[in-house]
């Protein structure tokens, strides 16, 4: 099993552009996919009257695996991206040989978080993400620390964001908002897993992360110190150096 891939999926609203800073620590040990995720990035939204669900996100992952024909891969995934890789987990758990949970959580929307991510939904439907959308996100997943000192990831960030399509945004915020909670699944996912939070995560924080971890039967918790909510931008280096540390395949 040392061979196995490893497969990242990206946050919301950006696309798989967040994980370069990582890729050159990662790719000298592992094969790394990091695919953009239905209607973000350059991969488009399928025209489709069904309603948004991470489901249909986790179907898309499946699909490249078997385009690729890859049997098994260790799958994670930051903030929405952890919640397809669980979407993946549930619907087929024997693709799934290992976890890397970074900055997200098991438990669903409370009814007013996934209004407020509906009511986003309508404005990037109907106004786009550019002049408001990193605006009004960046606070929330930076941390301080990076806000003030990192300019430049800041901006990357920023201009990740503003690329993207409203109609992506829309469907991914809706598909967020409907998603179900998933405790239980990850109680009876026995496998390697390692959870990875920005030590001031203020979306996901690190009490969160440490729930997600003993929820795991084989879960490892690590806390990346002066980050936020998008640890792969602020500290990739140490989200390497956790994913590498702990990468139980031989």
């Amino acid at each position: 099993m040392a061979d196995l891939p490893l497969v990242l999926l990206h946050a919301f609203p950006v696309d798989a552009r967040m994980w370069r800073p990582l890729r050159d620590g990662l790719t000298a040990r592992h094969r790394l996919i990091t695919p953009d995720q239905r209607g973000l990035g350059r991969t488009p939204l399928p025209e489709t009257d069904r309603e948004p669900t991470l489901d249909d996100a986790a179907r898309d992952v499946i699909a490249l695996l078997d385009k690729l024909e890859l049997e098994q891969v260790v799958l994670g995934g930051c903030s929405m991206g952890g919640y397809v890789t669980m979407a993946v987990l549930r619907a087929a758990p024997e693709r799934v040989a290992g976890l890397v949970l970074i900055d997200t959580k098991a438990t669903a929307d409370t009814p007013e978080a996934a209004q407020a991510r509906r009511d986003l939904a309508g404005r990037a439907e109907a106004e786009g993400v550019g002049g408001w959308l990193a605006e009004a996100m960046l606070p929330n997943l930076v941390s301080a620390s990076t806000r003030e000192t990192r300019p430049d990831v800041v901006e990357s960030l920023r201009g990740l964001i503003d690329s993207q399509q409203g109609a992506g945004v829309a469907w991914a915020a809706r598909a967020m908002a409907a998603r179900p909670d998933s405790t239980e699944l990850l109680t009876a996912a026995d496998v390697p897993a390692v959870v990875i939070v920005g030590e001031e995560d203020g979306l996901t924080p690190p009490d969160a992360a440490q729930a997600l971890a003993e929820a795991l039967p084989k879960g490892e918790l690590v806390v990346v110190p002066q980050a936020g909510h998008l640890t792969p931008l602020e500290a990739p280096a140490m989200v390497s150096e956790a994913i590498l540390g702990w990468w139980p395949f031989g």
